[in-house]
């Protein structure tokens, strides 16, 4: 993986090792409230899916991004379509996974925090089942009390924010008075595009995959207009042809 913005040089060179990677994308220090990354691969004409889904436009490198996204947050969170798509499981330990977040002084594994109105997963599903640690459920009054119960019975720590829709200002706050501020959000787009209308997100984190996907997947964010969030530009890596960038909240001057 090599860099080319900002410019390589001596003390931060155009390979990027882990450390280095590491550096680039770490959350903010002494955070006092949720911190939103967001982590979306697209092909070159924009598709965020290749049959239904992502895994078809990744690469090993983009990989290597999304781990690490994982291995420095306190928090998955991800809405339930795209978890079930994508057949999400708890997140599990490997070696150096276990080294980095016992180093930066985080817990061993960070939870799933799944977005769903409805209360939609299922108490026996995998996101439930097979974790180490326990997943939470972000739903509203619309999920039914007997289903609620159900979850927690389970294990799942359920929080209700907002009647009919998902408040995901009083969902972060909630993260946030558990301890859960560097928050990796890895879509989708429903999701995605609901941060944005909120003006919740705080750093964006794009793969560009070098393919023309065509079809009818849809684009990265959908949902609700709001106000256009003004971006800066952090960082730019390549990887085999596949460009990952690295967008952070516009400072006002």
């Amino acid at each position: 993986m090599h860099r080319l913005y900002p410019p390589a040089t001596l003390s931060s060179p155009d390979v990027v090792d882990d450390t280095e990677l590491e550096r680039l994308y770490d959350y903010p220090p002494a955070l006092t409230r949720a911190w939103v990354q967001t982590n979306f691969v697209t092909s070159t004409d924009g598709a965020v899916s290749v049959d239904g889904r992502s895994a078809g436009l990744s690469s090993p490198g983009d990989k290597r991004i999304l781990a690490l996204g994982r291995d420095l947050a306190d928090v998955v969170l991800v809405g339930w379509g795209t978890a079930r798509a994508e057949h999400y499981r708890g997140v599990k330990s490997t070696e150096v996974r276990a080294a980095r977040r016992e180093r930066l002084g985080l817990s061993p594994l960070p939870p799933i925090a799944v977005v769903t109105a409805r209360g939609s997963v299922e108490p026996d599903s995998h996101l439930v089942r097979d974790t180490v640690v326990p997943p939470l459920v972000i739903t509203t009054g619309l999920a039914s009390e007997s289903r609620r119960a159900a979850l927690a019975d389970a294990g799942a720590d359920v929080i209700v924010a907002g009647e009919t829709e998902v408040d995901l200002a009083v969902a972060l706050a909630e993260l946030s008075a558990r301890g859960l501020r560097r928050v990796n959000c890895e879509g989708g787009p429903t999701l995605l595009g609901s941060l944005i209308a909120a003006d919740l997100v705080d750093q964006m984190c794009l793969t560009v995959s070098p393919v023309l996907a065509g079809g009818s997947s849809g684009r990265a964010a959908v949902g609700p207009t709001g106000v256009p969030v003004a971006l800066s530009l952090a960082s730019v890596l390549t990887d085999e042809g596949f460009l990952m960038l690295r967008y952070r909240r516009a400072v006002a001057a």
